[in-house]
């Protein structure tokens, strides 16, 4: 939709002009953040996929496929096809987010917080995709791996706070249980990532190395590892059913009630594969479903406890007033 003629600052700047020029629908700029979400998830799977097919080195450098290539060549066979193939889903995911960014600045009215969380999104891509040539330099560094999935990890809580965010309003948050039930969604969260954290650590000192050649792992006996790993998700697993239990003694709304249900089923899954997978000696299929199952037990937490309070309408910026107010910075 033509917004009018654009002025100076809008030509001086390319998403202000855009904005000028078309006004996304709401659920276009939903489309958009959901899009963002799914591929900061597909990211992490195809990334698993790299290292379970020890294709971790399939390209020897960074940023180029080779010392003399960009782009894989024949000589390097399937694991430069798989490594590479994962370095160009990063661009995919690059422009979703440079989707959520451009849709949530031409939206009318123009909610600023839902555009910064885009341009987060956008930094962590970034500066994942400098750890991840880090990590290809390094051969493989354990810890830099873990990094990486960490960040990776900070994608999607990003991800799917902007999803949120953009179905709600720009008021002040409210809370919709009592406080102590906040406060037991926050020693869940805290839970689930140390729970993820621990898993890093099983995946660094265990058998995947992601390359067929000798790679260092952390200094962990594994079997300890995984045992931590596991008390740590049964710990969530009780704090999931107490937050489940409680929701109901308060009666909280019936779409909080869901996500407790919700994050108990992506739970039960997850530790059913992951027990299935300590005892068949993690096989590559399992453990890839299981890095699935990690990414969704993250968002089913995440929309938990954002369930637990509600924004309400507030009053947004409008796009001509804020850019004239930056033109005289």
């Amino acid at each position: 939709m033509h917004k009018g003629s654009p002025t100076i600052w809008g030509v001086l700047n390319p998403l202000a002009h855009i904005a000028s020029r078309w006004t996304p629908s709401p659920r276009t700029v939903q489309r958009a953040a959901l899009a963002a979400l799914v591929m900061s998830v597909v990211i992490v799977v195809t990334g698993g996929a790299v290292r379970l097919t020890g294709s971790g080195l399939g390209c020897d450098t960074w940023p180029k496929c080779t010392d003399d290539s960009l782009f894989v060549t024949q000589e390097q066979g399937f694991h430069g096809a798989i490594e590479f193939g994962n370095r160009m889903l990063t661009y995919v995911l690059s422009a979703a987010v440079g989707w959520v960014i451009v849709a949530a600045r031409s939206a009318e009215p123009w909610r600023r917080s839902v555009t910064k969380l885009g341009w987060v999104q956008f930094f962590i891509v970034l500066a994942n995709a400098v750890l991840g040539g880090i990590t290809v330099l390094t051969g493989l560094n354990p810890y830099s791996v873990a990094g990486h999935f960490l960040l990776a990890t900070l994608l999607i809580t990003v991800t799917t706070l902007t999803w949120q965010r953009i179905r709600e309003g720009d008021g002040a948050p409210k809370p919709r249980v009592p406080g102590p039930v906040r406060k037991l969604s926050w020693a869940l969260l805290a839970t689930t990532f140390v729970l993820i954290a621990a898993g890093t650590v099983v995946t660094g000192s265990g058998p995947h190395a992601g390359d067929s050649s000798e790679i260092k792992r952390m200094p962990f006996d594994w079997d300890t590892t995984a045992h931590v790993h596991a008390v740590a998700a049964w710990l969530v697993c009780a704090l999931a059913v107490a937050m489940w239990l409680v929701l109901r003694v308060v009666d909280a709304p019936s779409d909080t009630r869901a996500r407790a249900r919700d994050l108990l089923l992506v739970l039960l899954a997850q530790g059913a594969i992951g027990y299935v997978q300590y005892a068949t000696q993690v096989p590559e299929a399992l453990v890839a479903a299981h890095m699935l199952g990690s990414c969704l037990v993250w968002i089913a937490v995440l929309r938990l406890a954002l369930s637990l309070r509600e924004r309400p309408s507030g009053q947004a910026v409008a796009p001509a007033e804020d850019d004239a107010r930056l033109s005289t910075v």
